[in-house]
């Protein structure tokens, strides 16, 4: 496909799963509102119309809890019961919790990764690159600027009590990188409880069961649910309780990254000076949180399983976290761009494009089809190809994109790609997938202009 043919494939897309005032994340699998999905589709969006990626945000933080935070789901109570599990239903007594938004139970309880001040500056700065709506995205600042700050301020404290810098998880789905090896060792650690009733209705539309997570692994997430609903969802109770407890490097990352996005959005609406303060001390804390989860025998940054004390060793994409956050010294950063040009990642002959599998072919826990264990993701390829370009590493991420863009050319734009053959898996029509190739090439028109 040409690049323009690209552009209104993923418009259609877009416009295909769009739900009025949010979109969904794609028309079959997943016909909810996710946290960090709509992050990633508002930076798509931007390039369409202003205000309909304004409104994806504002969208979702109508159902930000009281204690700050964004739940990572958002139910479409249209949608029918045999769609999605766990569905409302299954969250319904997350809806008790004190914290919960008010009225019936229209969310999760649990989060995700924190993109969505980075989504909020890009949309003011591609609507004042394209001289239109700049006064409106400037609005919208101020009216969601307490909301990211209040966001932010949950994850530091409420999920940070120990002041490490970096993010605690209550769960895997909470990484949004679901059955990664990140999480291999600490999920066996988990010892399961009784276990509700439950279909797998994922596999009703992905109906090869080698690209989805296992029922061993399924069992562990549903019990975990089930802890934290019977925590109510509980901060400082799950802190003492839940049986996976981890530190999140990726999630920390964004966040660090995020902060620095607060930053700018601080300045644009005229924040009070603490809030600036604040807001850099976090950067400082999560950059040097991210120093202490260093492994320098993998040359990457490492989660850390809270409850057994020890690093959670595997070679997947997160190890990249430093690079996302802003690499630090030049000696780090080539460290992670040997890496990451190695034959752990993209530096393997038998790839079908030089693209970072999830987890590393050479990793023991490497699966080439089953979703976070190997397949190629876009969304993780346009947060690298974002990190390259703001670490200076330009002709990179030009390499990156290209590679990117070309994976996309079948135009199925799937959730994500078997990285040996290049077949697209998971759901096809994807809306974050879609959304990051219309900023790649949104990218390069702009870069283009004199």
């Amino acid at each position: 496909m040409r690049p323009e043919d690209i552009i209104a494939r993923a418009a259609g897309v877009l416009r295909e799963n769009d739900m009025g005032e949010w979109t969904r994340a794609s028309p079959t699998l997943y016909p909810h509102q996710w946290s960090w999905d709509s992050a990633f589709i508002a930076i798509g969006l931007v390039h369409l119309d202003t205000g309909r990626a304004a409104g994806e945000l504002r969208t979702l933080l109508e159902y930000q809890w009281k204690n700050g935070k964004i739940p990572h789901i958002v139910f479409n109570p249209e949608a029918p019961p045999e769609s999605y599990f766990p569905g409302p239903e299954h969250w319904a007594s997350a809806a008790d919790t004190p914290d919960a938004p008010p009225g019936p139970a229209l969310t999760s309880g649990l989060c995700q990764p924190p993109v969505h001040a980075i989504a909020a500056r890009h949309i003011l700065r591609v609507a004042e690159a394209r001289d239109r709506d700049s006064a409106e995205a400037r609005e919208f600042l101020e009216e969601v600027y307490p909301k990211l700050l209040a966001w932010h301020r949950y994850l530091a404290t409420a999920r940070d009590p120990e002041g490490s810098g970096l993010v605690t998880i209550y769960h895997p789905w909470e990484s949004g990188t679901d059955n990664s090896p990140r999480w291999t060792s600490a999920l066996e650690r988990v010892e399961v409880g009784e276990v509700p009733d439950y279909e797998r209705l994922d596999l009703d539309h992905i109906p090869d069961p080698a690209e989805r997570p296992t029922g061993y692994e399924y069992d562990r997430f549903i019990w975990l649910v089930e802890v934290i609903k019977h925590a109510g969802c509980d901060d400082a109770v799950l802190h003492r309780t839940s049986p996976f407890l981890a530190k999140d490097v990726l999630a920390s990352a964004i966040l660090v990254r995020a902060n620095e996005a607060l930053l700018d959005v601080a300045e644009v609406v005229g924040a009070p000076g603490k809030d600036r303060a604040l807001i850099w001390a976090w950067i400082e804390r999560g950059r040097g949180g991210l120093d202490e989860r260093w492994d320098s025998e993998l040359g990457l940054c490492l989660d850390y399983d809270l409850r057994a004390g020890e690093p959670l060793a595997a070679r997947t994409i997160a190890g990249f976290a430093p690079l996302i956050a802003g690499a630090g010294s030049n000696d780090r950063l080539e460290t992670l761009l040997r890496v990451l040009d190695s034959h752990d990642f993209t530096g393997n002959p038998d790839l079908c494009r030089p693209l970072p599998p999830s987890t590393s072919p050479d990793d023991p826990g490497f699966l080439p089809r089953s979703y976070w264990r190997g397949p190629v993701w876009p969304v993780m390829n346009w947060l690298l190809w974002w990190s390259l370009e703001s670490s200076g590493q330009r002709k990179r991420a030009a390499r990156l994109k290209g590679n990117a863009l070309a994976q996309l050319s079948d135009g199925r734009f799937g959730e994500y790609y078997e990285p040996f053959t290049g077949e697209a898996l998971g759901s096809d029509d994807q809306s974050w997938t879609a959304a990051v190739a219309l900023d790649w090439l949104a990218a390069e028109e702009m870069s283009e202009k004199p």
